[in-house]
């Protein structure tokens, strides 16, 4: 234990030392490039470009990605949490959500989670590529990074990792990166702070605890349900604190085998059918323009009553076109390597519960104008 701690201790004060001088790093200073590294860079950016079509391709490259590379745990975790954006995409037009939003609220929702989606996949893969290359070519490629416009924080970590292949500091330096990179892009950004951040539906979706990143997991019997609630999702901390709680559960021994089963057997469709289809169906079971009535009790159905409609996201989403992100390098102070320590905190992901309640108070608010009315005037 104590060699593992002195390693451990040695490996962040090099990580730090190395961050401080990238800090000094004038990153529109570029080397040339000869021709074979302009074709890996030019090869990396239409790879990323070809998968990063729609949410469906981006999360299934992740896996894809896992699956042939167990070591980069963040390509797991990528690929779970955006399994719950794709779900949060169709929720929009699913059973409850077209009740209660606008055409151009739901659009606006969308916009928000899609291109948060798009700009950390665009942003992200292309280093797993350039990992992948290093691996085949026994070269370190990292000097690379800033011509594929990633941050300068994250060369230090890749070498770091090339040397003492420590999954948890890339992991957690990774959730960082992409995290802060989307901060002022996404978050600060102000068409999405005036459309979704600051509206009274964005408000009520955390007053009723609706957003939940949810892992699903094959056991003999069920799927079970584990992960997280999302809360203050405008506060960088707290985003950077979640992804370090989701990981945490992700990889505990206990939940990681039965996650991963689950997610290799489940094709991700964007329905939440995709997990509970006892509950949600990818085809609409209510006769169009018949009235919406209560139908839920502990995440069961009463008798004869349809299931919640859960479309799959190809059926009402259409790919989009995104501008190229803004240039810029978020990182500005090493100190943000103090993410990196080990939490005490004890997770234990129970989440099922609080899911259940959470699809009933939905179907409340559908089935009461009066209860939006009301928190709207509060």
């Amino acid at each position: 234990m104590c060699r593992v701690f002195n390693k451990r201790h040695k490996q962040l004060s090099k990580t730090q030392k190395e961050l401080k001088k990238a800090l000094k790093k004038n990153t529109s200073i570029k080397r040339s490039l000869s021709t074979e590294e302009q074709l890996l860079i030019e090869e990396i950016q239409s790879t990323t470009k070809i998968l990063n079509l729609n949410n469906l391709t981006r999360t299934m490259a992740y896996l894809d990605f896992y699956l042939e590379h167990p070591e980069i745990h963040w390509s797991f975790l990528a690929h779970m949490v955006s399994r719950n954006a794709g779900w949060n995409m169709t929720d929009l037009k699913g059973e409850y959500l077209p009740r209660i939003l606008t055409e151009k609220e739901i659009k606006s929702f969308f916009n928000f989670i899609e291109r948060g989606n798009w700009l950390i996949f665009q942003d992200a893969f292309p280093q797993l590529l350039l990992y992948e290359k290093s691996i085949q070519t026994g070269i370190n490629l990292f000097y690379l990074l800033p011509h594929l416009n990633v941050s300068v924080f994250m060369e230090p970590i890749w070498n770091q990792f090339l040397e003492y292949r420590d999954s948890y500091t890339l992991t957690v330096a990774l959730i960082i990166n992409e995290q802060s990179y989307i901060e002022s892009r996404v978050i600060e950004n102000n068409r999405f702070k005036e459309d979704v951040l600051n509206t009274f539906e964005f408000k009520l979706q955390d007053l009723l605890s609706m957003n939940h990143i949810l892992f699903p997991s094959s056991n003999d019997t069920k799927t079970k349900l584990t992960g997280q609630t999302v809360r203050h999702f405008d506060s960088l901390d707290e985003r950077i604190l979640l992804g370090k709680r989701l990981y945490s559960i992700l990889f505990s021994m206990h939940h990681l085998p039965p996650i991963e089963k689950w997610a290799k057997q489940t094709i991700h469709t964007g329905s939440r059918k995709d997990y509970w289809p006892h509950l949600f169906n990818d085809i609409a079971e209510l006769a169009p323009g018949s009235e919406l009535k209560p139908r839920l009790q502990n995440c069961k159905l009463t008798k004869g009553t349809p299931r919640i409609y859960s479309p799959a996201l190809a059926s009402v989403w259409e790919n989009q076109q995104h501008e190229p992100a803004s240039p810029g390098d978020w990182y500005k102070d090493w100190d943000v390597l103090h993410y990196m320590a080990k939490s005490e905190e004890k997770v234990n992901g129970d989440i099922e519960g609080d899911y259940c309640k959470t699809v009933e108070r939905l179907e409340m608010v559908a089935l009461s104008t009066k209860l939006i009315q009301f928190l709207d005037k509060d």
